[in-house]
């Protein structure tokens, strides 16, 4: 008897709205049926459509279901399963159309991706590996081990990847470098410790195909002559570290890793080092620091990794998703790869959509799609109707870009020009109702927080800068602060020891560069256009538009509101503590900031 195979996507984001207490249930009602051995039920990893989860997509007819919720499975067994009737209430409905659609690929979210590092995410189940054999997995590690290892560089070289761990370094240059460093012992090292608020594109591919990487790292090992390897993975990743070590048990066991590989007499074994959450870390001399036990701190470059890395050993350090590229590319051949993107960024590029957009999730497209295409057309426009006001790329060390370079090509190039960086690939989405000042406030937070203190331009530097923050948002701003905001930003950049210290200032330097106009506000009119900022602000009641029906009253928590029934109420300004409460219950919108 044929199998129905009904896949739940297991990702962290599907898991915490409840699709594991969803899975129980299906199997729970096939059970009470008598019927479940006819039905493969799969745990995948991360399917991307996060906005929609938990997601369930039933094979063969590949029908997708979203939000799906334990009282809905008996439902979906009876009229679905077992009658083939689709249960239209669980299918995707458009917002703007009201259509609705059991075909993923037709719904906007999925339609302009190309997903090629994602291709295994939310289609095969991660724990098992021959699921991920069966996709071509680890066929490209059989055709690396009879090339020579300068043929694999090369070919790398030749595919254009650049690193997506944000500097956009070529790989196959950095992989040249350590293979040509004389040394009895290297070493390979991912980078998984995505630390950027709202990034979780590498966490998702551990999760949801992590023998891809694994493949990657082992083939880079082969290319620069390493016996040996490291994922520094935060511990905050819990379920990623799990399949992670589950994956490395099984390649061990089918002879990918480990002693003598497939006899060809070449040896390579991996280690996981769970990281605890020090977001430089990220720092690829900080993290190689953190993994021999040692403060997670930079040191001076030169000398690079490549030269003097992991114990003084010549290492190669490459992110997740450089990593998973690399199969792809010797699989199926760097022509192959570099056909896809621009001139000088090939390939594709995975990004975490957040913020104020209506679909939020993990995306890949190819390199050079534009901002207005990604936020849009796969992110499905800001939510409530608010007009777009800008976009976070690159995280808190990346820069904010405005509306008006909504068509920009999203490469390394394109946006290092407009003063902003790729990064790992984070992207915050932001209405009308954000204040840029502030916005550039809670990334510097961020940030400052997170230095490790070695270096004086970091450490003093960035907090400098969010004291003239603070002052602002709180109305104290003074005349001379921008000049000294955008002196000091561009000193720290300057002089900092490491990526963090050099790129935080970011944040400030692109909303100062867009978005002069909210400090020049904040400053000289005492006024916060966006209401973020609460000393700059005054709340008001609209007569005309307020009908009495009191709801605002019943929210303030320091009754501040006064008024009769059914007719027009005041806010008393001196007793108002500006918590917004009442706007957000009103109804007619007769609240008003002032």
């Amino acid at each position: 008897m044929s199998h129905r195979r009904i896949l739940f996507c297991a990702g962290t984001g599907c898991i915490s709205s409840g699709a594991l207490k969803t899975r129980d249930a299906l199997v729970s009602e096939l059970e009470k049926r008598g019927i479940r051995d006819q039905y493969e039920v799969v745990l995948s990893g991360c399917h991307g459509f996060c906005e929609q989860g938990p997601l369930l997509i039933v094979h063969p007819e590949d029908t997708f279901y979203c939000g799906v919720q334990p009282e809905d499975m008996a439902e979906l067994i009876d009229e679905y399963l077992l009658n083939g009737r689709v249960v239209e209430r669980l299918l995707y409905k458009d917002p703007v159309t009201g259509e609705r659609t059991s075909d993923h690929m037709k719904i906007g979210f999925y339609a302009k991706q190309k997903r090629l590092v994602l291709h295994n995410c939310g289609v095969i189940d991660p724990e098992n590996i021959n699921e991920y054999i069966g996709t071509k997995g680890y066929e490209a590690l059989k055709a690396a081990l009879k090339m020579e290892r300068t043929a694999i560089i090369d070919e790398v070289k030749r595919s254009g990847l650049r690193g997506r761990g944000g500097a956009g370094f070529p790989t196959g240059m950095k992989w040249e470098f350590t293979f040509k460093t004389p040394g009895d012992k290297k070493y390979i090292v991912c980078n998984a410790d995505e630390g950027d608020p709202g990034a979780f594109m590498d966490r998702s591919v551990l999760e949801g195909d992590p023998h891809a990487v694994l493949e990657g790292m082992i083939i880079a090992g082969y290319a620069i002559g390493a016996d040996e390897g490291y994922v520094y993975v935060r511990a905050e990743y819990p379920l990623a570290v799990k399949r992670l070590r589950i994956a490395i048990t099984q390649a061990e066991e089918f002879g990918f890793l480990g002693s003598n590989i497939m006899g060809t007499g070449f040896n390579f074994k991996i280690n996981i080092k769970e990281g605890a959450g020090a977001f430089v870390c990220g720092e690829e001399t900080a993290l190689l620091a953190s993994i021999e036990g040692e403060r997670g701190m930079p040191r001076p470059r030169p000398p690079f990794p490549a030269i003097s890395g992991l114990w003084g050993k010549p290492t190669c350090l490459n992110n997740v998703e450089t990593f998973a590229n690399i199969p792809l590319i010797i699989r199926e051949g760097a022509d192959s790869f570099a056909s896809v993107g621009t001139e000088r960024s090939k390939g594709t590029k995975i990004f975490a959509l957040t913020g104020k957009i209506n679909n939020t999730g993990l995306a890949e497209v190819p390199m050079g799609m534009t901002m207005r295409e990604i936020i849009f057309d796969i992110g499905g426009g800001i939510r409530d109707g608010k007009q777009f006001k800008a976009v976070q790329i690159g995280g808190p060390s990346g820069g904010c870009l405005p509306a008006e370079l909504l068509d920009l090509p999203i490469d390394y190039d394109s946006l290092t020009q407009a003063g902003a960086m790729m990064g790992s690939g984070g992207l915050v989405v932001m209405d009308e109702n954000t204040c840029m000042v502030d916005l550039a406030r809670y990334f510097l937070t961020f940030t400052q927080n997170e230095s490790c203190g070695k270096c004086t331009p970091c450490r003093e530097g960035t907090k400098r800068m969010l004291e003239a923050l603070e002052r602002i948002t709180e109305g104290k701003g003074e005349s001379g602060d921008i000049p000294m905001l955008e002196e000091l930003a561009n000193s720290i950049k300057d002089s900092s020891l490491c990526g963090l210290g050099q790129t935080a200032p970011n944040p400030i330097l692109s909303t100062l560069r867009y978005f002069r106009h909210e400090y020049e506000e904040h400053i000289l009119e005492g006024k916060c256009s966006a209401g973020v900022c609460r000393n700059l602000v005054t709340y008001h009641i609209d007569a005309e538009k307020c009908t009495g029906c009191r709801a605002c009253t019943r929210v303030c928590p320091v009754e501040a509101i006064t008024g009769d029934k059914k007719q027009p109420h005041e806010i008393n300004i001196q007793v108002c503590i500006k918590c917004g409460a009442c706007m957000e219950k009103c109804k007619f919108d007769a609240v008003i900031l002032k």
